[in-house]
């Protein structure tokens, strides 16, 4: 061996004087009957992303003592994976107290509350020219475009409204569900980017209006996002660039915000929602983050078992 790397030279430590990041009052609890929800969320190990689950279920909790803004912005997918119920039961129990999402969040919501179900297959669909062109989702959406011009009202009230008056399913629509209790929900379409947007009966006229007063509401939610929480799942692009620009708007009108935690729940880490909801707002503001990633339709059920979980514990 070389003089200067002779590896019988090594200097060794005793493993006891090691601090350790993981011991075994850490380690994940076995059963030998299937455990109720509290007994499986606190038998989970006490690392990495459970105590971030931990984490952001205790500042839920802590929002919801203190009236801190709670909001649940969310794509379309979140939809499409079935979870509408579970943002209608978090909005009833006060969990989170307003929604926001972008068009498809609304045209797969709109869809499974009047139609009893949604997501075509879009191959199937371009190959004939047939992919968006449904009769009754546009007529549904132009329906509360003209509620939304007549009445003065956002697009995700209107929405909700006409769902509730057609005789939709309101537990299974966030959109009803938020009218029904008169929480705030509002829609950040992309103009263009929806199936409805094509059809001739829709006004893109009253679709940028209502859109602009659903802006607004969003931002007298965010203004009030002290020792809140925001919650991005699943919108890649839309929401967390209409948070960005609501966020500094909030703050340029003199508004103190900071203290919040931010989170972002994704199949997949994406540069926006983790830079314009979660990174940038904590740099700037302060606050706690929170990033966890996996499929929907087992994150965010598991998010309601930890909410649950540390309610029960309080």
């Amino acid at each position: 061996m070389s003089e200067n790397f002779d590896r019988r030279k090594l200097r060794k430590k005793s493993i006891g004087t090691r601090r350790n990041k993981v011991d075994s009052g850490l380690l994940v609890r076995t059963f030998r009957e299937p455990p109720d929800v509290p007994d499986f969320v606190r038998g989970l190990p006490g690392v990495l992303a459970v105590n971030d689950m931990r984490k952001l279920a205790g500042a839920i909790l802590d929002a919801m003592e203190k009236g801190g803004s709670r909001i649940l912005m969310y794509g379309g997918h979140v939809i499409k994976c079935g979870l509408g119920p579970l943002l209608a039961d978090w909005l009833e129990r006060g969990v989170f107290d307003s929604l926001a999402t972008n068009g498809a969040g609304t045209i797969h919501d709109m869809e499974m509350a009047l139609f009893g179900g949604t997501s075509e297959n879009v191959e199937e669909g371009i190959a004939d020219g047939s992919f968006g062109m449904w009769s009754e989702t546009g007529e549904v959406y132009a329906a509360a475009l003209d509620r939304a011009s007549s009445e003065g009202i956002g697009l995700g009230e209107a929405l909700g409204m006409e769902i509730i008056r057609r005789g939709g399913d309101t537990a299974s629509s966030p959109l009803a569900k938020a009218v029904s209790l008169g929480r705030p929900v509002t829609v950040h379409p992309a103009l263009g980017g929806d199936i409805v947007h094509p059809y001739p009966e829709l006004d893109w006229k009253k679709l940028a209006e209502a859109a602009e007063r659903d802006f607004d509401t969003l931002g007298e939610r965010i203004a009030g996002l002290s020792s809140g929480v925001v919650l991005n799942a699943g919108s890649a692009v839309v929401m967390p660039e209409v948070f960005l620009k609501l966020l500094t708007s909030a703050v340029n009108l003199g508004n103190e915000v900071s203290g919040f935690t931010s989170a972002s729940f994704d199949m997949i880490r994406q540069y926006r929602p983790l830079n314009n909801v979660v990174h940038r707002p904590a740099r700037a503001l302060g606050g706690d983050t929170v990033v966890i990633t996996g499929h929907h339709e087992l994150m965010l059920p598991l998010l309601d078992m930890f909410i649950r979980t540390e309610e029960a514990g309080k």
